[in-house]
């Protein structure tokens, strides 16, 4: 997962904002007047939705997936080595609490070997589908992606979802997650863990912009606090 990160001052904050919602034509999700409950802010930045707009990797998947018929269920995944493992762990976790949910799906998918793009598909980036993810594995948005579908299938609507583009402040590069929005919290699944945590835990990650099926979520760090202090005279 790779993307460019500018360097934001408190001011350019600002004018972050006003450009996104000038040239991309969306409009802060955090409208005191338009929510009756609120929820969280992913990660702690200030969003703005829009349609989805110049993103033909995720575009080419969501256009594949209108002839998605469940994990397993079609000609391309029919005879996978996991058929068997899925069917099971459907079973094992119908009617469970969501964390357990989220767990069991986390584990099944991370056990997948990580391999890059240019080694799957000879490109620097390629979103791949979850038929796809299944026959090859893939890299950090496509464990999102086979994690998004998958629970759809256990009980999960995509409105609860969205695959989240990051920055690891931590290694410096592009990362890619998958945010699931509970009653009271929005639990991070990342490819590089098997715990499911709250996304409070993940001061680490920076979201560029995040999507599901029908929208796209610009996202704003919020100004940091000045440690300032004045001194009495």
């Amino acid at each position: 997962m790779r993307f460019i990160l500018g360097r934001h001052t408190m001011t350019m904050t600002a004018l972050c904002a006003v450009f996104i919602v000038v040239v991309f034509g969306m409009a802060p999700t955090a409208s005191a007047a338009a929510k009756k409950q609120k929820q969280p802010r992913l990660l702690g930045t200030m969003e703005f939705k829009g349609k989805i707009q110049k993103l033909p990797k995720w575009s080419r998947v969501v256009t594949k997936m209108q002839a998605w018929k469940g994990y397993f269920q079609d000609s391309k995944t029919a005879n996978h080595p996991s058929k068997s493992g899925w069917y099971a762990l459907k079973s094992q976790i119908k009617g469970k609490p969501n964390k357990e949910k989220l767990k069991a799906v986390t584990k099944f998918f991370n056990k997948w070997p990580y391999r890059l793009d240019k080694a799957n598909w000879g490109v620097s980036e390629y979103w791949a589908t979850p038929w796809e993810f299944l026959r090859k594995s893939g890299d950090c948005e496509d464990y999102s992606i086979a994690k998004f579908y998958a629970l759809q299938e256990v009980g999960f609507s995509q409105d609860q979802m969205r695959i989240v583009a990051v920055k690891d402040a931590i290694r410096g590069i592009g990362h890619a997650v998958l945010a699931v929005y509970t009653d009271n919290d929005i639990f991070i699944l990342d490819n590089q863990t098997v715990m499911v945590l709250s996304h409070t835990k993940y001061k680490h990650y920076i979201p560029q912009y995040s999507v599901n099926e029908k929208f796209r979520w610009m996202h704003v760090a919020p100004k940091k606090k000045s440690t300032y202090t004045k001194t009495k005279k």
